[in-house]
């Protein structure tokens, strides 16, 4: 488990928490939703939205899930990601991410990488454990700032990967990692860009990487 080398400052935010209560229908969409990628379906195909179910559902089960392990993904490296080595949250030269929020920093702040990390597993904890927002119960519609909401989270965790694999690729293929955060880019690539939940300015540092690994 990653948490079992973080610091203790660090592991309380790099510690998924979110998980579907057993026998509940979104923990039976998202047994569903896990199932197809371990039967050798084609990753284009397993993000496609089921005829039976519905694009809320579909697109709540698939946050978290990326949130849990993207979280993970991060944890592998967060030793190295440093104050020192990461002062800006960054993908190479020519991009800088700014953090914002509604409570702590309403205007958009420079921070270095671990800072915004933290801050953005924190912000993304906060919203998936709102059953205001990811609602769990049968019946109750989502609110209208659903969807809104869950770009705005999917295009931050893209952030992570874009910094991930920019300034700490050689230290996921030292911990053998590589082959599985290849994996997990390429479903939550296909997944975003199949329903548009991320605009294509944000792919840009990545360009090259996805051209390699998802066409």
């Amino acid at each position: 488990m990653a948490s079992s080398v973080l610091s203790s400052k660090k592991s309380r935010t790099f510690r998924p928490k979110k998980k579907w209560e057993k026998g509940t229908m979104k923990h039976e969409l998202h047994k569903k939703a896990k199932a197809s990628l371990h039967s050798g379906v084609d990753l284009r195909a397993a993000v496609r939205l089921p005829p039976e179910e519905t694009y809320n559902d579909w697109v709540a089960i698939h946050v978290v899930d990326f949130f849990n392990r993207i979280n993970l993904i991060y944890g592998t490296v967060s030793d190295y990601c440093t104050d020192a080595t990461c002062p800006i949250m960054s993908g190479g030269q020519k991009y800088e991410y700014l953090w914002a929020d509604t409570d702590r920093y309403k205007k958009p702040t420079a921070l270095s990488a671990p800072q915004y990390m933290s801050m953005l597993m924190e912000w993304i904890e906060s919203i998936i454990n709102n059953e205001d927002v990811f609602v769990v119960q049968a019946g109750v519609p989502f609110p209208k700032t659903f969807i809104p909401i869950c770009k705005k989270i999917l295009t931050r965790l893209y952030r992570v990967f874009v910094h991930i694999y920019i300034h700490h690729f050689d230290k996921l293929v030292v911990l053998g990692a590589e082959a599985h955060v290849n994996s997990c880019y390429k479903h939550f690539f296909y997944f975003v860009v199949e329903f548009k939940l991320i605009e294509g300015k944000e792919f840009e540092p990545l360009q090259h990487l996805t051209a390699k690994l998802c066409y």
